[in-house]
Order: C-alpha cells, then structure tokens, then sequence
C-alpha cells in the first residue's frame, strides 16, 4: 500500500511541475489566448497517463491468469507442485515478502510475477520450464520472479510508464495547439481546435508514444539485471542462475501476453523495445559481479 500512495504521490508531482514549467515559461498564456485551459489539460493528462497504467496494475493478476491460462496451485496435486510451492515460500521468506499465489501455464519455458502489491503477487511458472530446466535452474528462475516482486518492480514500471504516457499526451496537445494556430492565423479562430490539431496530435501521440516505449523498456533492462543479482542473492550464489539463462539461450521461449511480457524471464523485441537484455550480457553481468 505504501508503494501505491508514492505512486499517486509522484503523479501529482510531476502533473504540478508540468504545471509550474508551463507558467514560466508562458505556455500557459498561449493556450488560454487558444481557447484551451493549462489545468484542464493537465487534469486530462494525468486521467489519460496515469488513469490507464494504475488500472492496468491493479488487474494485473487477474488479467495474467486469464490471458495466459494460469492454473493457480490451491493444493499440490503431486510432488513437483508440492516442491514448486515449497520453492516459492522459501524464497518468498527470505524475500521479506507475504507468500505470492502461485501458478503453472502451458507452453515453451518461461515465467513471470505479476501483483499490485509486493505482499499479494502471483509467480507463475510454464509447463515448459519445468521440463527443460534442473531443479537448481527453476529455483534460480523462481528467485529471480521473487526478486522482481520484492524489488517492487511492477509499481515501478507502471509509474515509468504513467509518466512517459503523461508526457505524450500533454506534449501533443500544446504543440497540436501550435501548429493549429500557426496554420489558421490569417483566419478568424474557431470556436474550437481545427484539422492542424486533431492531425498534429494524432501524429505525435504515436511517435512520442515510440520514444516513451524505448525509454520505459531501457529502465525494463536495467530492472533484469537487477533481479539475476536478486536471485543469486536469495540463493546463495550465481551459478544457477547463470546455468538458467544459458539453458534459456538454448530454448524457444514462450511469447507471453503484452500485460506480463516485462516480467518474464525472457522475452523482448528488437534492440530498442526489448524489455530484456540479451542473456549474453545477463550472464557476462553475473559472472562480473563482486562477489
């Protein structure tokens, strides 16, 4: 909970100094001689920025089990589930974190955490994973979800992103105002915005949009290394960690949903919007850290 109120906390700070910036620097004037009020767009900004993203994490876990056919484990049904469970709350404990739900999924080897609140998250495993990996490797794998959940990782995310969607949204509509203007300046004003405006910000929410993406999945990489560490720390040592992301490099993994693709242990597009970095450098990383 206390994790949710820095959340809403931040937001309204970077909604005030939007806010402030905008008056030093006049943008506030521009607009109201536009016809458009600051606090209006930048009560419209933080809805649509940060609205959307602090939904998306509260029905994160429900949404997960759902889009990724998450059986969740009420009571192991054999020996492996016992295990996996047993698995969860050691680390779980060790963590300092409450006991995750705990879920399998069918598919290639994969995993992911999910859970608005460090205390009440869901770790889920693929049928897959439990398969192709050693006991040793899943351990590692379940220590770098645990890690994810203790570190915070899915409010963390879910406030990178409420800023860079509130950012697209206030950056379009003034420059939309802008080119607006600019293109309707020998014409008598309208009693509300023209095409220049509707076509600018169209335009520019899709590319700022792209840019945002880029920035929120390079804070996602960071975010991977930091959960290897995390889980060689819950275990003891790096070596099963490593042995799973070179077991990793040699599987297909399996493509989780857009909801719980940032919380995988693997997955990711291209070099830019990859929201992990490449096991090579996840492995170089362990092997280099201090010991």
């Amino acid at each position: 909970m206390k994790r949710i109120l820095l959340f809403v906390l931040t937001n309204v700070l970077v909604v005030t100094v939007l806010g402030v910036v905008a008056s030093l620097l006049g943008v506030n004037r521009y607009l109201t001689a536009n016809g458009m009020n600051l606090g209006s767009l930048l009560g419209f900004a933080l809805v649509m920025g940060f609205g959307g993203a602090i939904i998306s994490l509260l029905i994160s876990k429900p949404m997960a089990k759902w889009s990724s056919g998450v059986r969740v484990i009420n009571q192991a049904q054999n020996a492996d589930e016992a295990w996996i469970v047993e698995t969860v709350r050691k680390l779980a404990d060790k963590a300092g974190i409450g006991m995750p739900e705990v879920g399998i999924f069918d598919g290639e080897p994969n995993a992911f955490a999910t859970g608005a609140f460090r205390n009440s998250a869901l770790v889920a495993v693929s049928t897959g994973l439990l398969v192709g990996m050693t006991r040793e490797e899943i351990e590692a794998v379940i220590g770098h979800e645990i890690a994810h959940v203790a570190n915070g990782d899915m409010v963390t995310m879910t406030l990178i992103q409420g800023v860079m969607n509130t950012f697209v949204v206030f950056l379009s509509r003034v420059i939309g105002y802008a080119v607006d203007s600019f293109l309707r300046r020998n014409n008598e004003r309208s009693s509300g915005p023209g095409i220049g405006y509707m076509i600018t910000t169209l335009v520019l929410d899709i590319v700022l949009g792209f840019a945002a993406s880029m920035v929120v999945a390079w804070f996602s990489r960071q975010r991977e290394f930091r959960a290897d560490a995390g889980s060689a720390q819950l275990l003891g040592r790096r070596q099963p960690m490593i042995n799973a992301l070179a077991r990793l490099g040699g599987m297909q993994s399996a493509e989780l949903p857009k909801s719980v693709a940032a919380f995988g242990i693997a997955g990711g597009m291209g070099q830019l919007f990859s929201t992990h970095p490449p096991l090579e450098e996840r492995i170089a990383a362990l092997q280099n850290a201090t010991a």
